[in-house]
């Protein structure tokens, strides 16, 4: 049965995108269904698409299949809701983080936001919220995406993130005679107040900020507190007063505390957690996001990827403390939501966190939930993505084999629908019935 999959999968290039639109009700099959809003597994799945929404979900021999509709029988796979990955930089990649940062134009920005969008939804990523882009290439990405100019995932983004001068996400690298001043930096109650206005001026669906400082910055420390209280409560308060959720980078415990107190909505990295921001996290149903694979990749790639010994020394200070942290979150019942951080790391590689979130205490179901009910519930967007239900979009990933028995299955995704079409893996004339 497996290399039915396969083969059904992998042959009939061309012709499968014809069929589809010919076909506006298309029928998907498999071996079993992560019912990732239940927790469990359905055996035998048939979902019934109708354009680009599932219309019906049930067990063969359940589901009415209407004549002439195009049966995609993927034999014993596993079907999935796309997967969704809360910290992306569509618009970045690794080699440019730093000084090499003023080498990128707006454009060139845009040019790599459509390679990474479309690498993203290869490996699975049918949404991602994207925390961070200089000139609103982020902004250009999604609205080009939703328009259908360049293949990619569904996009929330935040546009430029919000930082005090010499922050984390202040990007001024050049000497000060060179008058440049980086677009998201902000001092100040009033300043700080209209900065979060111009981001959603401009299209940002979220706010970001950054409560500490970082490890691809220079000059800062990541236990550094780079807002005062005050401010950040501002930003919450503005950004939650425009109906928008508020997103904080914060390494540090003390950063971390603040920023929750201060009422956002999900806490980016969370490295160093101790009880008291753990109490808080709970008290306040603040998610985090913790990008607990990239230690690996970091250490491993960094130096060929132009990262300064700066960069790598703070990352050995951090790596192992985030990742004990997000344990210790676990246990306590903390909200987790699921965020790689890709295009500080390359993408395509979003899936092998998968693997270390079951490592670090998540079982493989809740691991899948972060990336699929619990992301969708992190972006207000329950009611479209995040399970297979009717009236959700058809966005679904198969992958050979039962993921809950191993996880890195999630690493390589041989078959993505998004909105009901397929963008990755073919089907071949004997799939159809």
């Amino acid at each position: 049965m497996k290399s039915l999959f396969l083969l059904c999968i992998l042959l009939g290039l061309g012709r499968a995108a014809g069929a589809q639109e010919s076909n506006a009700i298309r029928v998907v099959k498999a071996a079993r269904l992560i019912d990732t809003k239940n927790g469990r597994v359905v055996d035998n799945p048939v979902v019934l698409i109708n354009g680009d929404r599932i219309q019906t979900v049930g067990r063969s021999g359940e589901v009415s299949v209407p004549s002439g509709a195009m049966v995609l029988d993927l034999g014993s796979a596993t079907l999935l809701p796309g997967l969704i990955d809360l910290h992306t930089h569509l618009n970045d990649e690794p080699e440019f983080h730093g000084v090499a940062f003023h080498t990128l134009s707006a454009a060139r920005m845009a040019i790599i936001g459509a390679k990474g969008a479309r690498m993203t939804l290869d490996v699975g990523f049918t949404t991602v919220r994207n925390v961070g882009s200089s000139h609103y290439a982020d902004v250009a990405l999604r609205d080009g995406i939703n328009a259908g100019d360049v293949p990619g995932p569904r996009m929330q983004v935040t546009g430029p993130m919000i930082g005090s001068t010499g922050s984390h996400c202040d990007y001024t690298y050049l000497a000060p005679e060179f008058h440049y001043a980086d677009e998201g930096v902000a001092n100040g109650l009033p300043a700080v107040m209209e900065k979060v206005r111009e981001v959603l001026k401009y299209g940002a669906d979220w706010v970001k900020f950054c409560a500490s400082g970082g490890v691809f910055s220079q000059g800062d420390l990541p236990d550094d507190v780079q807002f005062s209280p005050e401010e950040m409560v501002a930003i919450v308060d503005e950004g939650h007063r425009h109906g928008k959720k508020v997103a904080a980078h914060a390494h540090g415990t003390r950063a971390i505390i603040e920023a929750v107190k201060a009422g956002v909505d999900t806490i980016e990295h969370g490295s160093v957690l101790d009880d008291e921001a753990i109490r808080l996290m709970k008290e306040h149903g603040t998610y985090l996001v913790a990008d607990i694979y990239d230690d690996d990749f970091i250490l491993q790639h960094g130096k060929e990827y132009g990262y300064t010994d700066e960069n790598l020394t703070k990352e050995k200070m951090l790596g192992q403390k985030q990742r004990d942290s997000f344990r210790r979150a676990v246990q306590a019942g903390v909200k987790i939501g699921f965020g790689t951080d890709t295009g500080s790391i390359p993408f395509g590689q979003n899936g092998k966190q998968f693997f270390y979130m079951v490592k670090y205490g998540l079982t493989p179901m809740q691991a899948i939930q972060s990336a699929t009910t619990s992301a969708a519930d992190v972006m207000n967007w329950s009611d479209r993505i995040g399970s297979l239900d009717p009236g959700k979009y058809a966005d679904l990933i198969a992958v050979t084999g039962n993921p809950l028995d191993d996880i890195t299955i999630l690493e390589h995704v041989p078959f993505v629908m998004k909105g009901g079409q397929i963008v990755k893996g073919e089907i071949s004339p004997s799939c159809k019935r």
